[in-house]
C-alpha cells in the first residue's frame, strides 16, 4: 500500500506541488490529495505510475513512515525570504541523506556524536573551547570534512537541484548533519562547513538555528575556528599589506577576504587599511572567488564506506536498491565527496584505521 508520508517526501523533493505531480502523471489533484491525506490508495498501476514521474522505485513508496524533518530545526539562512519549493527541497534532501545514513550506520560501526552543545556563550570564546575540546590547539585545520566526521557529524553534499542553498545542518534524534554545496570554492565550502558547525554548537537546545541573529553568531564562530586569535596575532598582519593577506590565508585555508576580515576584527587593521586591502583583493578577483584556490576536501568517512562495498562487489547501486531511490540519487548525495573509482582489496570486514576514525563493517 502506498505510504502518505512517502508520497509526500518523494514530490517535494521534486520540489513539485500536487498540481505539478497531476500534470506530470496525467491525475487528477484530487486523486492526489487522497492519496496524501490516506483518504484513498491507488492502483497498482497508478502506484508505478507515481513512482516513474518522482523517480523512486515502488519501494520507496510502500516502505515505512517518513518523518518529516520540522523546517525550525534547521539552519536556512534567509528562511524568511526562501520559498516553498527551495525550502522543501532541502528538508526532502536532508531527509534522503538521513536515510543513507541510517543504511550505513545499519552495517559499519560509525563516530558517536562529540559536539559540544554550548548555547547563549560567545561565538568567539566557543569556538576556542571547541577547539580546546577537540585538541587543535592554535594550528590551522587540516580538512574540516575529516574533523567533522571523526567528532560524529554526518556530512553529505547537496544535490544539484538545491542549487539555491549554501550548506545547512540540523540535529536527527541527537545525530548532527551538515549539508554542503559544491558549487562553492573549496576555501568557502571549508567556512560553510565551520559556519554549520557553530550552529549545532551554539543553537542547539531552545534556540533555532536561523534568523540574522543566528547566522551572525555562526559567522562569528566560522572566523574564530577557522583562524584562531592567537595563531593569527602570532603573524604579524598589523596593517598588513595585499600580499600579507594572501600569504596568511594561504596558512589557514580560507577566502582572502575572510583572512581581512579575521585581522581587522581582531583590531590588527584600521579601518581605512581594511578598505584599501578589500579594494586591491576584489580587483585582484578575490570578491568573486579565490584565485588558485584550494581543492574542495572529501569524506574519510563515505569514501571508507564506498571502498569496503565496492571490495564486496557492491556499491551505491545496493544502496539505491534497498531504500528504493535511483542509484544517481544516491550518488548525488555524495559527489565532491569521495572520488568517483575507490581501488583496493581490503575485504568487507576490515576494520580500517585513519586518525579519529573508525570504520567497522557490522556483522
Amino acid at each position: 500500500m502506498l505510504n502518505p508520508t512517502r508520497l509526500a517526501a518523494a514530490r517535494k523533493r521534486r520540489g513539485w506541488t500536487l498540481t505539478r505531480l497531476a500534470a506530470e502523471t496525467g491525475l487528477s489533484r484530487v486523486s492526489l490529495s487522497s492519496y496524501e491525506n490516506q483518504h484513498q490508495d491507488p492502483a497498482p498501476q497508478t502506484l508505478k505510475t507515481l513512482a516513474d514521474a518522482l523517480g523512486v522505485k515502488e519501494a520507496f513508496l510502500t516502505a515505512d513512515d517518513l518523518e518529516e524533518i520540522p523546517v525550525e530545526s534547521v539552519s536556512f539562512r534567509a528562511l524568511s525570504k526562501m520559498t516553498a519549493r527551495t525550502r522543501d527541497r532541502g528538508l526532502s534532501s536532508g531527509r534522503i541523506a538521513i536515510l543513507i545514513n541510517e543504511w550505513i550506520e545499519q552495517r559499519f560501526t560509525l563516530p558517536d556524536p562529540d559536539v559540544p552543545s554550548l548555547t547563549g556563550r560567545d561565538p568567539e570564546l566557543a569556538a576556542q573551547e571547541v577547539r580546546a575540546r577537540w585538541g587543535l590547539g592554535e594550528q590551522p585545520i587540516a580538512n574540516m570534512v575529516h574533523l567533522l566526521e571523526a567528532h560524529g557529524v554526518r556530512v553529505f553534499s547537496l544535490t544539484d537541484d538545491t542549487k539555491d542553498l549554501d550548506a545547512f545542518c540540523l540535529s536527527w534524534h541527537g545525530q548532527p548533519f551538515i549539508l554542503l554545496s559544491r558549487e562553492k570554492s573549496g576555501e568557502r565550502r571549508r567556512f560553510n562547513a565551520a559556519h554549520e558547525l557553530g550552529h549545532l554548537v551554539l543553537h542547539g537546545e531552545d534556540r533555532v538555528p536561523n534568523g540574522p541573529d543566528a547566522e551572525a553568531e555562526a559567522n562569528r564562530f566560522a572566523a574564530a575556528f577557522l583562524m584562531p586569535r592567537a595563531g593569527v596575532l602570532a603573524q604579524g598582519l598589523n596593517n598588513a599589506s595585499v600580499r600579507q593577506v594572501i600569504e596568511a590565508k594561504k596558512r589557514w585555508s580560507v577566502a582572502a577576504m575572510a583572512m581581512a576580515h579575521r585581522a581587522n576584527e581582531l583590531g590588527l587593521m584600521t579601518e581605512w587599511a581594511y578598505r584599501t586591502v578589500c579594494v586591491d583583493l576584489s580587483r585582484l578577483g578575490y570578491r568573486r572567488g579565490e584565485p588558485y584556490g584550494i581543492p574542495h576536501e572529501n569524506s574519510m568517512l563515505l569514501t571508507k564506506v564506498m571502498q569496503q562495498l565496492r571490495d564486496s562487489h557492491r556499491g551505491p547501486t545496493t544502496i539505491a536498491e534497498d531504500l528504493g531511490l535511483s542509484p544517481a540519487e544516491v550518488q548525488a548525495y555524495m559527489m565532491g565527496l569521495t572520488p568517483l573509482l575507490v581501488g583496493g582489496s581490503s575485504g568487507n570486514r576490515t576494520a580500517i584505521r585513519e586518525g579519529h576514525l573508525r570504520v567497522v563493517e557490522s556483522r
